[in-house]
């Protein structure tokens, strides 16, 4: 069994509750606008990170990171991208079975034709009246389950 984390729209805070949340990740995810390189070493430092670039992400840390990223997790195929809205599933490739986008920070979790999209939500500064939020994906063999986790201020 595999446990990943997912995290997205940190805008320059990574919060003690997203980071308790996380400990315990076979690897983790961020689904961009990161907005600061020191949230990637810490993150990094947890355990294995994969992350893609946001639309507010900008600066000398941000170019080494691509706007996807297709991401072996055990049996299961993982895509990585900030917008989904931008998501094609010819270009992202056969096989794919996960989703991981951000950018909307409305967490979400929906299957739409055998792919499983998941928005962990915004875990930095709140926007409106939306939800603080991270996720994760427990993969068991090719059997996926998806949650997203409010977290409290």
């Amino acid at each position: 069994m595999l446990r990943v984390g997912l995290i997205s729209d940190t805008h320059g805070l990574l919060r003690p509750q997203a980071r308790a949340f996380l400990q315990g990740s076979d690897c983790i995810i961020h689904a961009g606008d990161i907005c600061d390189g020191a949230i990637l070493e810490e993150l990094g430092a947890m355990a294995p990170l994969f992350a893609v670039r946001g639309n507010n992400d900008f600066g000398p840390w941000a170019e080494r990171l691509r706007e996807t990223e297709r991401v072996q997790l055990g049996a299961v195929l993982a895509y990585v991208i900030h917008d989904v809205s931008q998501f094609d599933s010819v270009s992202a490739g056969a096989g794919v079975r996960v989703v991981v986008y951000g950018h909307s920070h409305q967490p979400a979790v929906d299957e739409r034709d055998g792919i499983l999209f998941v928005n962990p939500g915004s875990a930095g500064p709140r926007r409106f009246r939306l939800p603080i939020a991270v996720g994760e994906l427990i993969i068991d063999g090719a059997k996926v389950n998806a949650r997203t986790v409010e977290i409290t201020e």
